[in-house]
């Protein structure tokens, strides 16, 4: 069988057999997850705009759009519902693929479910395989000498171009199609995953809609898939397939099949604690954890973040736009930002929302704080990364004192998951700047409890 052909023979097993209840239980707290950043994201202008040009699309509503009173067509709420999930950077990533999976294959997923009567345990089938999808797409585009995504290194999104065919093999999962179907569905998904990261450096808010659009072709092409268009055989690893485009000669065929079945990425994904570019995050930990020893801003004479060097170019560069961000979302990627928000308090878990308006991102103390600090490569750092997205950070007082504090692992990864009570905490302050408290209460249950739902329509309907 060729690589797609085994990937849709395991979907098509996942399907008929059911997961194994952990994973089914993993499945369920990424659900959880994205709906919570998708709820928090609901006044955002890219969610806006989106669902005005969803509404002018018109349609028979069969899917729930998020945090609104209204249901769409499949494709239409897999955009908007995608968009919400990536819209504020809070979504999982994948090292060393460094991709976001979630934010494609749960929207996707749960649009299909709600169209076609699913059970609770079927969703959970199909996010699970779909995100695992994601990430070995991603994983077949690391580079070991590299030490990076190929992906990445040309400026390409993989979330949404590796998310467009995993989200594709669960939409296709949910429409009941067999192996062949989803392979299908897999092939056509291949030719429309798309995303450029520039967005990241120089503005714009295109990146934003990412997800949904990678959503969106999901639920098209398993759609296509169903009512007879075919895809190539050899769409991954053949000349001019989906690696091969994307990644050239740097690829890693191993990764697409290798203990397919018996070992699962899945569980080892990353929660974010922090609503911003993942890449931020160890700066974070650092900051929060020197100034829980008790660090002064006040004495801060200057601040050099150390990090992995292919890194830089999103945190650190241009630096003159990094450290004075030009809205709330651009401050999201820029090091010297997040370290200074989370050394003069944080909300949250440590930064929050709050820490990422334009009004944020433009007080005068952060941006006195964020001047101070010099992004720079570290040698440590680029021997982990990206198996983790290390960080240090090295501050010199007034005084002369000197202080470093080192992260390696991040918060949120298996070396420090966050507690079920964080994750708890990080959803119910997420979806309660929408929903009331009990409302979200609600949701939660029913997300814990997806694997025993028959019925999909009291879950989606606390939704809207």
């Amino acid at each position: 069988m060729t690589p797609v052909q085994r990937l849709a023979a395991l979907a098509a097993s996942a399907a008929a057999d059911g997961l194994p209840d952990e994973l089914r239980a993993d499945a369920a707290r990424r659900v959880l997850d994205v709906l919570g950043n998708s709820l928090a994201a609901t006044a955002e202008p890219p969610a806006r705009a989106v669902g005005a040009l969803v509404a002018e699309w018109g349609g028979e509503g069969r899917a729930t759009a998020i945090g609104t009173g209204t249901r769409l067509p499949e494709p239409s709420a897999a955009l908007l519902n995608g968009t919400l999930a990536h819209s504020l950077d809070f979504d999982d990533t994948h090292l060393p693929s460094v991709l976001h999976p979630s934010a494609s294959v749960v929207p996707a997923a749960l649009a299909v479910a709600e169209a076609r009567g699913a059970t609770g345990a079927q969703l959970l089938d199909a996010v699970g395989v779909g995100i695992e999808i994601t990430v070995r797409l991603g994983m077949a585009g690391y580079d070991r000498t590299l030490g990076n995504s190929v992906f990445f290194e040309r400026g390409q999104h993989a979330t949404a171009i590796c998310g467009t065919v995993g989200a594709a093999a669960s939409a296709a999962m949910l429409s009941g199609l067999d192996a062949t179907g989803i392979a299908n569905a897999m092939g056509i998904a291949a030719s429309m995953g798309a995303g450029i990261l520039e967005a990241n450096r120089t503005g714009g808010t295109v990146k934003r809609i990412h997800c949904g659009w990678a959503a969106h072709a999901a639920v098209t092409a398993a759609g296509l898939a169903r009512t007879g268009i075919t895809g190539p055989p050899t769409v991954l690893e053949g000349r001019f397939g989906f690696l091969q485009a994307f990644c050239g000669d740097q690829i890693d065929l191993d990764a697409l099949t290798t203990g397919l079945g018996e070992h699962w990425e899945l569980p080892g994904i990353f929660f974010k604690p922090y609503p911003c570019n993942h890449f931020t995050h160890a700066g974070i930990d650092a900051a929060l954890r020197l100034r829980a020893a008790g660090l002064d801003p006040a004495d801060i004479e200057s601040i050099e973040l150390g990090a992995p060097t292919p890194v830089l170019r999103t945190i650190g560069e241009p630096h003159q736009d990094k450290t004075h961000p030009k809205s709330g979302y651009h401050a999201a990627f820029s090091g010297p930002y997040t370290v200074a928000a989370a050394l003069l308090g944080g909300g949250g878990l440590g930064v929050f929302h709050e820490d990422f308006t334009d009004e944020a991102a433009a007080d005068p103390d952060r941006l006195a704080l964020a001047a101070k600090v010099r992004c720079v490569p570290d040698a440590h750092c680029d021997e982990i990364f990206p198996h983790q997205f290390p960080a240090v950070l090295r501050i010199r007082t007034h005084t002369g004192a000197e202080l470093e504090e080192r992260v390696d692992a991040n918060r949120g990864g298996p070396d420090k998951p966050l507690s079920a009570d964080e994750l708890a905490t990080k959803f119910r302050l997420n979806a309660t700047r929408h929903v009331p408290e009990s409302r979200a209460e609600q949701i939660t249950d029913l997300a814990y409890g997806l694997g025993d739902v028959d019925d999909l329509t009291m879950f989606t309907a606390l939704l809207r």
